[in-house]
């Protein structure tokens, strides 16, 4: 979409506390990074909001990922995505709510519309016992070199 036209990358960390609660904002693109999606999570972050303009062709990507971050991160994500045209682009819409067991708790589709849904915040430390993914990673093998 000629994105880098129009825009430079960022160099927040786009942490903030929304009613006491720790939460991440990113935007569409980021989603594919789940490295720096897991770099906000390691904080004790909550929920990760992600704002898009995600076209209609790729909308299984936009699911399929928004669902990923929710599962691998243990985290709710609300994530909003533009509906539409421009003069190049169709806009898919079907912004979402996933919880972090990976469960779509509320989803639009691809016309303008209010989302709403309800999050239950103690859902994440609960998930977050049952699987405890953060404590058994193992960052030191992370990184390595090939010989």
């Amino acid at each position: 979409m000629q994105e880098e036209k129009h825009l430079i990358e960022g160099n927040d960390h786009g942490l903030f506390e929304l009613e006491g609660i720790l939460s991440a904002g990113v935007i569409c693109y980021d989603i594919r990074f789940p490295e720096w999606i897991r770099t906000h999570m390691l904080h004790d972050t909550k929920v990760l909001y992600v704002v898009a303009e995600w076209p209609k062709q790729r909308i299984d990507h936009w699911r399929a990922l928004l669902i990923s971050r929710a599962i691998e991160n243990q985290c709710f994500v609300v994530a909003c995505n533009r509906v539409g045209y421009d003069p190049q682009n169709e806009f898919g819409g079907h912004s979402m709510i996933v919880d972090p067991w990976g469960k779509v708790l509320s989803e639009a589709n691809d016309e303008e519309m209010i989302l709403y849904g309800e999050v239950e915040i103690d859902q994440v430390d609960s998930v977050r016992k049952k699987i405890p993914v953060f404590s058994d990673r193992r960052p030191e093998l992370y990184s390595f070199e090939i010989e």
